[in-house]
């Protein structure tokens, strides 16, 4: 039944929240800290109020910023022409995952993050990054992925694990819904994939990649080339 499953995963989340606040858990959150020291940035799980947190709980997951060499080499792995994709972080937080991508040459970089108070520090983040077209290709959409317009163009999905699998479900019938309308390449990275078998059972999108650590996905609709 639906509310068992809603009280089950709140359960979960109100354990893994007391559990961060453990002397030893926080010393591991705090842990986290060099990328922010060398950007001037704060996109790390230390600055994030209690209550913020427990709207987290209810939202049914917490949040975390991604392993930066990670993203790094997994994004960096990837063969395709960064120029023609939008890169879109869903559930982008306070923004790390976006200034990470903007090291790259996407054509646009898009967060979607449901909570205001992280998508306010994830604004403040933009405007201290690096001046120029790095910080010029990031937009900021505050709001539900489930509700997200997703944009023309081919598209790089980034996810780290940030949904519950039932909320999981609905931002992959819109996406598809919106792959339906227009059809382009689509590609999905999936960092700490622990509702991987969402993104395989509908059978639209093929696993092309991954260990324990991350999965990628595609739709196996090929970009236009272009010149150099």
């Amino acid at each position: 039944m639906g509310w068992l499953k809603t009280l089950r995963s709140l359960t979960v989340s109100f354990y893994e929240l007391l559990r961060d606040y453990t002397p030893a858990r926080r010393r591991l959150r705090y842990g986290d800290l060099d990328y922010d020291w060398e950007e001037r940035v704060d996109t790390t799980w230390s600055n994030v109020r209690l209550g913020t947190r427990l709207r987290e709980m209810v939202a049914g997951r917490q949040y975390q910023p991604c392993d930066a060499e990670l993203f790094r080499a997994v994004i960096g792995a990837l063969a395709i022409d960064y120029r023609q994709y939008t890169f879109i972080d869903l559930g982008s937080g306070k923004g790390r995952a976006l200034l990470l991508a903007a090291e790259f040459p996407f054509a646009r970089i898009v967060g979607v993050e449901l909570l205001p108070e992280l998508h306010a520090v994830a604004v403040r983040n933009t405007q201290q990054f690096r001046a120029g077209a790095e910080r010029e290709r990031i937009e900021l959409w505050c709001g539900d992925a489930r509700r997200f317009a997703f944009p023309s163009g081919p598209l790089l999905v980034f996810l780290f694990d940030p949904f519950p699998e039932h909320v999981l479900e609905e931002v992959m019938a819109n996406l598809r819904q919106a792959l339906v309308q227009e059809a382009r390449p689509l590609l999905l990275v999936y960092l700490n994939p622990i509702s991987e078998h969402v993104l395989s059972n509908p059978g639209w999108l093929r696993r092309v990649g991954g260990n324990i650590q991350y999965a990628v996905y595609e739709n196996g609709v090929q970009p236009t080339s272009t010149s150099p």
